[in-house]
């Protein structure tokens, strides 16, 4: 079973790499022998879909193009699958060595453990590992419990658009959202999605917590250029009022709010279970301020104070 399967792998990359245009699947059925022997067509596609993925996971670049009759193709470009010799010196290795420790808890274990192997095969210098022996004890790691994160990494890898269902921080009920996914990032504890909003036509940025149900992949090309770098942490911070010239006065009652009590620059007590604060006021604050309900009061400056409550009506209203 196991020399079939890599038998029918290899003819698939073959075909793929051999082709100079994209081949359908009904085409490729046609010149793969264990193809044309499927029982059905139920049973070839997800034979076919297993195949697309493991050849993916083993590193080729395998695009997805749709032709003018709306029909969907697929080839693997020679250049985008031919990599220079790798010339990495002990310092690069290590920090490679590093990264993939980082992943060592994740479900991307096997692929970061996967992608030393090939490196090292091709040259990579052994490093150090400069957390082995005493210090063995220390573990860096990024948590990933959004089950969106796996889905959302390899769209943006594989350059795939993207449908999901997204409650605002303001909204009662989510809303279905179409992004060409850029890139994700860690901030302060939370991913984050940073990508061309095809609804709105603009550049956003989207949490994982608040991502619901199940994101699934469209086979289409992205109609956005995608930018050399993007920032999604400058971004993120700049939603979160983290680039704040002003200082907001609120109240918070006493024993809630901690984050925002992290952020106070001062903090006095007013009685009556209520603490005031003074907090940075950026963009954004008023979206963040609004997730605290009933335990937040506004009390200055006034456009502040209006933004959380015109917020707070239109979830009340939704």
């Amino acid at each position: 079973m196991a020399i079939a399967k890599a038998e029918r792998l290899m003819n698939l990359a073959l075909c793929l790499l051999g082709t100079r245009r994209p081949l359908s699947k009904r085409e490729l059925r046609g010149s793969i022998e264990a193809y044309m022997e499927a029982g059905n067509d139920e049973s070839f596609n997800r034979m076919f879909e297993r195949d697309k993925d493991d050849l993916r996971e083993l590193g080729l670049v395998i695009e997805t193009v749709e032709n003018l009759d709306g029909e969907t193709g697929y080839l693997a470009r020679r250049d985008s699958n031919r990599l220079p010799p790798v010339s990495l010196d002990a310092e690069e290795a290590a920090a490679l060595g590093l990264a993939a420790k980082v992943w060592q808890q994740a479900r991307l274990a096997g692929a970061a453990s996967g992608a030393l192997q090939k490196l090292r095969a091709g040259g990579m210098p052994e490093a150090e590992d400069p957390y082995a022996g005493q210090h063995s004890a220390i573990e860096p790691r990024i948590p990933v419990h959004e089950a969106a994160f796996e889905p959302l990494m390899l769209a943006c890898r594989d350059r795939r658009p993207v449908v999901f269902d997204y409650r605002k921080s303001t909204a009662a009920s989510p809303e279905t959202r179409q992004v060409e996914p850029w890139a994700l990032e860690c901030w302060r504890g939370h991913w984050y999605l940073a990508g061309y909003d095809r609804d709105r036509g603009a550049e956003r940025v989207f949490r994982l917590s608040r991502i619901t149900g199940k994101v699934r992949s469209r086979a289409a090309k992205y109609t956005a250029e995608v930018p050399d770098v993007v920032t999604v942490r400058e971004t993120v911070a700049s939603w979160a009022g983290e680039s704040a010239d002003r200082s907001a006065l609120i109240r918070l009652r006493a024993g809630a709010g901690y984050p925002l009590r992290a952020k106070a620059t001062a903090v006095r007590e007013v009685g009556d279970g209520w603490d005031e604060l003074e907090i940075p006021y950026g963009h954004g604050l008023d979206a963040w301020l609004v997730e605290f309900g009933p335990d937040v009061v506004v009390v200055g400056p006034a456009d502040l104070r209006a933004d959380v409550v015109d917020r707070l009506r239109a979830v009340a209203g939704a």
